[in-house]
């Protein structure tokens, strides 16, 4: 075969249509993502686990390919350990977020994967790395990915400050994610939630049925239809 038609090869795969999202703070880091997974329309499974563990504090979050993400992600976590047995220390969030950028970038024609990298180490201690579709490597004090990130890019801006401590962290992570979930098709399920420290790393859950609710709405179409479909009784006419 002279030539692989990849988009041949990845129809119908798997995708974390997704809503992902990392924030750093004070002492650590925030990490959080919803649990739907789709196959086109068809929901595949809606209590994924998306924050993917690749070292003692470092973590990733994964949108895109659910396959492409899950190798990339199982090569990154191989490297770590082997380069912490040669070294003896525990490797830098930036190192992990390096890898992935390398990979993500030298095969972004064969791949689909949008990575957020986050957790603390001992040289900077807290950090976010935003690696996006195509490769490229951004730090930043906050990230979000997939496809429920265009729905909240303007709550974010207008929301996140600087100096947050934990509790404040994690309700904007909860509250962001929930308004992803409620505009983004294929986002929803339960929240996963990773605070990510020098001294723990701490895992939180939201179900579904305790997610934070927001204005949704109203049919207005609907409602206007039923006054129409009222019956009117005639009025009586005095003779």
């Amino acid at each position: 075969m002279d030539h692989i038609d990849f988009q041949q090869l990845k129809g119908g795969e798997v995708n974390l249509g997704t809503s992902i999202m990392a924030v750093q703070f004070d002492k650590g880091v925030v990490i959080g993502a919803d649990s739907r997974t789709t196959t086109g329309s068809y929901i595949a499974n809606r209590v994924t686990d998306k924050l993917t563990h690749i070292h003692d504090r470092i973590y990733c979050c994964r949108s895109g390919s659910a396959a492409d993400t899950q190798a990339v992600a199982d090569i990154v976590h191989r490297f770590l350990q082997e380069a912490a047995q040669n070294s003896g220390t525990a490797p830098s969030v930036h190192t992990a977020a390096a890898i992935f950028q390398k990979l993500c970038y030298e095969n972004k024609d064969a791949l689909s994967a949008g990575i957020i990298v986050a957790g603390w180490d001992k040289d900077v201690g807290p950090s976010v790395y935003n690696i996006p579709l195509g490769g490229g490597l951004f730090r930043q004090p906050w990230a979000i990915g997939g496809s429920g990130s265009t729905y909240v890019y303007g709550y974010c801006d207008a929301t996140y400050q600087e100096g947050w401590g934990r509790d404040e962290t994690i309700e904007f992570v909860r509250n962001t994610l929930a308004l992803a979930m409620s505009r983004d098709g294929s986002s929803g399920g339960v929240i996963r939630m990773c605070v990510i420290t020098e001294d723990a790393v701490e895992r939180l859950f939201v179900p579904g049925d305790q997610l934070p609710k927001f204005w949704e709405g109203r049919e207005v179409l609907a409602a206007a239809k039923k006054l129409a479909d009222l019956e009117v009784e005639p009025m009586a006419v005095e003779v």
